[in-house]
C-alpha cells in the first residue's frame, strides 16, 4: 500500500482511526464554535455560518424530528446546497436516523421509488421541494419548523450503525439503496484530503457544483471540510456555467474545487482561467493528458483524479504534492483502502481485471438496503466488486471501463433501466433500449431506441417531456431513435452491447 505523510482518519501506521462508539454530527461539530463552518451564498447574499450557529440549527431541526421519530428511521433531506441541507443531515445523524438524499431534479415517479423502498415518512425540505413531494411524504420546512429548548444529546452509536441511505443510479434495474454506517465520513477523509493536495492548509475553502444530494457533494465536499475546519461554500447553480463558477470563487473566496469532467470541459471550451485556486480535483472519468495539460495552464496547478462509486467511495486518488500524475490513470490506492485487480479466479492480475477492494474500508457500504442477494453478489469472497474494469501499472490504477451499462453524462450517473421502465410506461411504447453515445462535451448523452406500438404514433419530443416530468430533467433521452425491433437475447432482453455499438457508429459517422 502507498504509505503518504500523515493523513486524517487513519493511525500513523496507516491502520483506520476508527473509535468503537461514533456519530458523524459529533464528528462535525466538534472544534472552536466561532470558526466560519460554511459560507452560504444561497439567496443571493453572503452568510457566514459558525460552528456556533449551525450547531443551534441542527438542534433546532434535531428537537423536531425526536418529538415524533426514533433512531434507525429513515428521514429524507430534499434540498439543494445551503446551511439548512447541512444541518438537516447532522440533525438526523444527531438522534440515531438514518438521512436519505434526495435529488430536486428528481420528478414524482423517480421520488416515489426512493421514498417508497427506503421507507420514508417524513422529509426535510423547503417550499419547493414540498411541492414536489406532493403527497409521498411528510414535508417538514427545514427554515421554519426549528423548536427551541436546550442541546440535543449525541445518539449513542457505533461506526457500524446504519446513518445515511444513498441511492445508486438504477443500472440493473430500479435504483438500489447503499446503506452506510457512521465510519463512511471517515473513509473518505484521507483521499479527500490528499486529492486536495493535503486539504486543511491555512486559508483552504472548499467548494462544489456536484448537489449535497449525491455521495460526492456530500461526502467528498460537505462533511469532510466540516470535519477537516476547512470552509465549504453552499451556492446553487441551477445551470453550470463558466461565468456563474468564477463568480461563485470570486465572492466565496473559494481555493479548493471539486470539478466534475463536464464542468472542466465546458470551462475548457471558453478558455476560463480561475486565479487564487490552490487545488482542483475531479473523479468520475479519467480526464486524459490534453485536459491535465490545460489544467495546468488554465488554473496553475495539477488536477488531481479520484475514483470511487456509491458503495465505496475515494479508494483511488492522484495528489500532486505526492507524486506526478500518469495521464488515464486515476491515481494511485489510498491508505487505508486495499484495491486490486482481479481476474476471473479472483486472483490478482496485471492484466486487465474488475477493479475491486477489499473488506475492511471504512467508505465500504453496509449493504443495500433490504437486497440481501444483491449485496451478497456485489462480493467476491473479501473483495468487494465495483463493477469497472482496469489494470494495475506499478502504484497507478488505470480505468478501462464500466462493465455495467451506465451512462455517465455530464458528471452524472445514469442507469438505463429506470428510463427505460419509465418509457415503456407510454401507451406508444412497445419496447425500448437505453444506451449511452458518445458525446464529446457531456462525455456520453442517453439515447433511447424505441419500437412504437402497432398503430401508435409518438414523436421524439413527446417522449423527452414525458421522462423529463416523470425522472428528472438531466436523464430525459436528448435522442430518440424508432426502430422496428430491438436486438434481443433468447430470453428476450435488450441486447444493450449491440444498441451501444450502433451509438457509437452513429457519433462517428456524423463527424
Amino acid at each position: 500500500m502507498t504509505r503518504f505523510r500523515s493523513l486524517p482518519g487513519l493511525h500513523p501506521d496507516g491502520r483506520w482511526d476508527v473509535p468503537a462508539r461514533l456519530n458523524m454530527a459529533a464528528q462535525c461539530l466538534s472544534g472552536p464554535r466561532d470558526r466560519v463552518a460554511l459560507i452560504d451564498l444561497t439567496g443571493g447574499s453572503r452568510r457566514d455560518v459558525t460552528l456556533s450557529d449551525l450547531t443551534e440549527m441542527t438542534d433546532a431541526l434535531a428537537r423536531r424530528l425526536q418529538r415524533d421519530g426514533r433512531p434507525g428511521d429513515r428521514v429524507g433531506v430534499l434540498l439543494s446546497q445551503s446551511s439548512w441541507c447541512a444541518a438537516a443531515h447532522l440533525a438526523i445523524w444527531k438522534i440515531g436516523a438514518i438521512s436519505v438524499p434526495l435529488f430536486k431534479l428528481f420528478q414524482h415517479d423517480a421520488l416515489s421509488s426512493r421514498i417508497s423502498d427506503a421507507g420514508v415518512r417524513q422529509v426535510l425540505t423547503d417550499t419547493e421541494g414540498a411541492r414536489l413531494l406532493g403527497d409521498l411524504a411528510e414535508p417538514l420546512l427545514a427554515d421554519r419548523i426549528g423548536e427551541t429548548g436546550a442541546p440535543v444529546p449525541f445518539a449513542d452509536t457505533g461506526p457500524e450503525d446504519p446513518a445515511v441511505l444513498i441511492y445508486t443510479s438504477g443500472t440493473t434495474g430500479t435504483p438500489k439503496g447503499a446503506l452506510h454506517g457512521h465510519r463512511v465520513l471517515t473513509g473518505h477523509l484521507p483521499g479527500v484530503a490528499l486529492s486536495h493536495d493535503h486539504l486543511g492548509q491555512p486559508g483552504d475553502c472548499l467548494w462544489t457544483p456536484a448537489d449535497w444530494a449525491w455521495i460526492g457533494g456530500l461526502f467528498d465536499v460537505l462533511m469532510p471540510g466540516l470535519v477537516l475546519g476547512v470552509p465549504v461554500v453552499a451556492a446553487r447553480l441551477d445551470k453550470f456555467s463558466p461565468k456563474g463558477c468564477a463568480d461563485v470563487v470570486a465572492r466565496s473566496g473559494a481555493r479548493n474545487l471539486f470539478l466534475p469532467p463536464t464542468a472542466l470541459r465546458m470551462l475548457k471550451a471558453v478558455d476560463a482561467r480561475l486565479t487564487g485556486l490552490r487545488s482542483v480535483a475531479s473523479g468520475g472519468e479519467p480526464l486524459g493528458a490534453e485536459m491535465l495539460a490545460w489544467g495546468q495552464s488554465a488554473f496553475g496547478l495539477t488536477i488531481n483524479e479520484f475514483y470511487g462509486q456509491t458503495e465505496c467511495n475515494m479508494t483511488v486518488s492522484s495528489c500532486a504534492a505526492e507524486f506526478p500524475p500518469r495521464p488515464g490513470c486515476v491515481g494511485r490506492p489510498v491508505p487505508g483502502h486495499e484495491v486490486a485487480v482481479l481476474d476471473t479466479d479472483a486472483a490478482t492480475t496485471d492484466d486487465e481485471g474488475d477493479i475491486a477492494v477489499r473488506r475492511g474500508s471504512a467508505s465500504m457500504f453496509l449493504g443495500y438496503w433490504n437486497r440481501p442477494e444483491e449485496t451478497a453478489a456485489k462480493f467476491k469472497g473479501d473483495w468487494m466488486l465495483t463493477g469497472d474494469r482496469g489494470i494495475r501499472e506499478g502504484d497507478y490504477l488505470r480505468f478501462v471501463g464500466r462493465e455495467d451499462d451506465v451512462i455517465t453524462s455530464a458528471g452524472y450517473r445514469i442507469g438505463p433501466a429506470e428510463i427505460e421502465d419509465c418509457l415503456l410506461t407510454h401507451q406508444a411504447v412497445a419496447t425500448v433500449g437505453v444506451v449511452g453515445k458518445p458525446d464529446a462535451l457531456r462525455t456520453e448523452i442517453v439515447k433511447a431506441y424505441v419500437v412504437r406500438k402497432p398503430g401508435q404514433d409518438v414523436t421524439e419530443s413527446e417522449l423527452q417531456a414525458y421522462v423529463k416530468d416523470r425522472l428528472s430533467s438531466y436523464s430525459y433521452p436528448r435522442e430518440v431513435a424508432f426502430l422496428d425491433s430491438l436486438p434481443l437475447t433468447v430470453t428476450g432482453k435488450v441486447i444493450r452491447k449491440e444498441l451501444k455499438r450502433r451509438a457509437a457508429a452513429e457519433q462517428e459517422a456524423s463527424r
